[in-house]
């Protein structure tokens, strides 16, 4: 049986549109020639496609999809257009544009945060919905910013008075040996990824007052003993750190008014050989416990370079292998 063919056109309204639907030198043309056997050529205001039926209807509705979302105000690269790509692939277009025009808040310079996956989308549904969430996946996928994101839009509309960050000061597989400084200088390399994204969102200024103020605390682990943590947006970060007993402690502190977010990635653990991860054990124990929700991400939810989609797949499954 002979496979049906189709040549069909994507037109633009104007030259300005095509420009920003294609992006410099015309990328989204050639990411699409580099997964699709139908051929694609972009003239003016217009973009053709000559190839089997499907493979013609899938790239018309990839076109349609980055127009819609240029149409929305939204700025695309080369990561968007590879993840709009595979959600093509996956047959999950119909929820891209829901996907990146859901909106967070805004940081100080007042860029919108948005979320850019569709599992990025699922977490921050979690964490409106419950009290204790567990975002568990590799690097790049977002789950400590958008956290924090949602923490200082919770502080800035006053649902909480105070945001909590904290991790482990556990070394990622190298001794560092000692550490010049007060006891806050010793930490503060453990905690600089916290300080990062509180930067970026909220502002290097705004940050300092708030942590004058006491309206946000970074602060080792060990400093979450004996406290209850009430009118709060807690964040422990580098969660596959903790051992069981400290997951326990934590967990414990929640105080009224309070939600709590615990980021991690059981596939980096470096604690001791010996000691059991706190978070892994607590995939075991708290999993269908009304109000705590565990959310996984893939690989396909990393939004850094894609070659880190392609570089966590091969360590999964070399590990798979291995297993």
């Amino acid at each position: 049986m002979t496979e049906q063919t189709a040549t069909k056109k994507w037109v633009f309204a104007t030259n300005e549109e095509a420009v920003k639907v294609l992006g410099p030198n015309d990328l989204l043309i050639h990411l699409l020639s580099q997964t699709s056997s139908a051929k694609v050529i972009a003239r003016g205001t217009e973009v053709a496609f000559a190839g089997a039926d499907d493979e013609v209807a899938r790239l018309q509705a990839i076109c349609s999809t980055v127009t819609t979302l240029v149409r929305h105000g939204m700025q695309l690269g080369e990561a968007d257009y590879r993840y709009i790509i595979q959600m093509a692939n996956a047959d999950e277009l119909d929820s891209v544009v829901d996907v990146y025009t859901t909106e967070i808040g805004v940081t100080f310079k007042g860029k919108a945060i948005r979320v850019k996956t569709l599992g990025q989308r699922r977490y921050v549904d979690a964490i409106q919905k419950n009290d204790i969430v567990f975002g568990v996946g590799p690097a790049g996928t977002g789950k400590t910013y958008l956290a924090v994101a949602m923490a200082v839009m919770a502080l800035k509309r006053g649902e909480v008075k105070r945001i909590v960050l904290t991790r482990p000061a556990v070394e990622a597989g190298e001794k560092l040996g000692f550490l010049p400084g007060d006891l806050q200088e010793k930490v503060d390399p453990y905690l600089r990824p916290l300080y990062d994204a509180l930067y970026d969102i909220y502002g290097l200024e705004q940050v300092q007052r708030a942590l004058e103020r006491g309206n946000i605390e970074i602060a080792p682990l060990a400093y979450m003993r004996g406290r209850t943590l009430e009118d709060s947006y807690v964040i422990l970060d580098e969660a596959q750190n903790t051992t069981v007993e400290q997951m326990k402690m934590f967990l414990t502190r929640l105080g009224f008014h309070s939600k709590m977010v615990i980021t991690g990635d059981v596939t980096q653990v470096d604690l001791p050989v010996g000691k059991q991860s706190g978070l892994l054990h607590a995939q075991k124990v708290l999993t269908g416990i009304s109000g705590i929700a565990f959310h996984t991400f893939s690989a396909s939810d990393v939004v850094r370079h894609h070659l880190v989609q392609k570089i966590i797949d091969a360590y999964a499954a070399e590990q798979s292998a291995n297993s």
